[in-house]
């Protein structure tokens, strides 16, 4: 089956001249006034979030109209929206106004106060928790792949923090984050969770940030490991790659093929070194948790997800948006790029507010598709050209 898609981003606020965080204040009134928006914990932030989709087409489409959307609300204050998944500047973050966040604040202390993270959060429709839970249990493994290609994070509190995705290590902070062991059916999925909260450690089921679950709102599968993308292409892409990676994982389910019997702490190692790395060293094995090019474990994730991609029409312009991150980097490598060409945290930020609002380049033509197909199997094999991240690679003319 082709499932339906949605995808969550969260933009930092900043001001367009300095690039430091700039609350919302009574702008976030407003925010109603655009379609799918919503505030967050802090507000120096700011959510879109699209419409459930079929087409790749309309997820881009709705990636770039929320954009727009959040930059336009972000104008109203005087400020920008970026998409940035932490401040590269120093911030004293302001919490946004309703009773739960106050009790986050209180329950959380300096982790919630410090708490200013911009993340991707992919939803992907299920027929059944039964379905989602054979889900989470079979694609579990590759998350941290996904994290490594969406790494964009790497400045933080004014220096470079070492990481390509800092978020992630800020985020992990609180109880509740990171990979799950193998539950096995929807029944021991829902007991984990009323033992967890049982706990009182979190405040309630939207309190709990696995790696990737069960949403309590929607009949869907939420995989939360992806830092928000800089480049909106790398948005479609990880949009893309999640739904491939359900659909394949239902088809095993219904195949009784088992999860790889990957433990947690083992996956903790894997998303450890893509936050660290991103694409620019080894990711680990995401079976036997051995180091591997980069490109090597990427072509490994396209091989397992091929079969649903061209039933879906959809290989060659998932071969042409990876083939377009390994040729350019990914945000974070950008963001560096940026910083040791201009010399300041200011100046990059404003190229990367500029970056968020490019819309994404035309992925729906098959023409030339055969020769995308082989760019992307000669850097897939590591063969690249050297990177360059002044935009998207504009392969065609047309756009979303």
């Amino acid at each position: 089956m082709t499932r339906r898609v949605g995808v969550e981003e969260e933009f930092l606020i900043v001001d367009g001249a300095g690039g430091y965080p700039v609350a919302l204040g009574s702008v976030l009134q407003r925010a109603a006034e655009y379609p799918n928006l919503s505030s967050e914990m802090k507000q120096e932030q700011i959510e879109t979030c699209t419409s459930p989709r079929l087409t790749l087409a309309d997820i881009a489409e709705d990636i770039t109209a929320g954009r727009r959307y959040a930059d336009a609300l972000a104008r109203q204050a005087g400020a920008r929206a970026v998409a940035l998944a932490t401040s590269p500047l120093p911030v004293h973050s302001t919490v946004a106004p309703g009773e739960r966040y106050g009790q986050l604040m209180q329950r959380y202390g300096l982790t919630a106060v410090e708490q200013l993270t911009c993340g991707c959060h992919v939803h992907v429709e299920i027929e059944s928790d039964e379905e989602g839970v054979a889900i989470l249990d079979r694609i579990r493994v590759w998350l941290p792949v996904l994290q490594a290609l969406a790494s964009n994070s790497p400045f933080w509190n004014g220096t470079d923090s070492g990481y390509a995705g800092y978020r992630s290590q800020a985020w992990n902070r609180w109880p509740t984050t990171g990979p799950n062991e193998i539950f096995g059916s929807a029944a021991a999925y829902h007991a984990n969770v009323r033992q967890i909260l049982s706990s009182g450690v979190p405040l309630d089921k939207a309190n709990l940030y696995f790696d990737a679950r069960l949403s309590d709102r929607h009949p869907t599968v939420e995989v939360r490991v992806a830092d928000v993308c800089l480049f909106a292409d790398d948005a479609v892409l990880v949009a893309a790659l999640v739904r491939a990676l359900a659909e394949t994982a239902a088809r095993q389910w219904r195949d009784g093929v088992s999860p790889a019997p990957v433990p947690s702490t083992q996956l903790r190692l894997a998303c450890w070194q893509a936050s660290r790395f991103g694409l620019e060293a080894d990711l680990l094995d995401p079976v036997d948790g051995n180091p591997r090019p980069a490109s090597d474990v990427l072509a490994a994730l396209l091989d397992h997800v091929r079969p649903v991609l061209e039933e879906q029409d959809e290989l060659a312009t998932v071969e042409l948006l990876m083939f377009q991150v390994m040729a350019r980097g990914t945000g974070a490598a950008a963001q560096r790029e940026w910083f040791a060409r201009f010399g300041n945290l200011p100046a990059m930020i404003a190229q990367a507010v500029d970056t968020t609002a490019m819309p994404p380049t035309s992925v729906r033509g098959q023409a030339s598709s055969s020769r995308r197909r082989r760019q992307s199997t000669k850097l897939l094999q590591g063969n690249a050209s050297t990177p360059t991240h002044g935009g998207t690679a504009q392969l065609d003319n047309q756009t979303l």
